[in-house]
């Protein structure tokens, strides 16, 4: 793993970072509050280990799945959700 050493700027009263100097904190709105501090990144990490394996799959060799659909006997509904609305799934709509 590799360390690396950089700057990084915190507000004495929130405690926001950011990579360069601030003269206002656009968290909290203090004035001046900005300190410059060593960060030390750590990277290559084991959670890269941990990762699945994902490949990449060319579009025409997708196999479609059927799943179940709600439907809401709202015809353009239906037609925009591609048959109804798929169970386990979140939709948001705004009217």
């Amino acid at each position: 793993m590799a360390k690396k050493a950089s700057t990084v700027f915190v507000c004495n009263s929130c405690g926001y970072e950011s990579s360069k100097w601030l003269g206002k904190c656009p968290s909290c709105g203090e004035w001046n509050s900005f300190v410059e501090e060593k960060a030390i990144t750590v990277t290559g990490s084991s959670k890269d280990k941990n990762k699945p394996k994902t490949e990449v799959v060319k579009l025409n060799e997708v196999v479609k799945r059927e799943t179940f659909r709600i439907k809401t006997d709202v015809a353009e509904l239906d037609r925009v959700l591609g048959g109804g609305f798929v169970t386990g799934s979140l939709t948001l709509l705004r009217w």
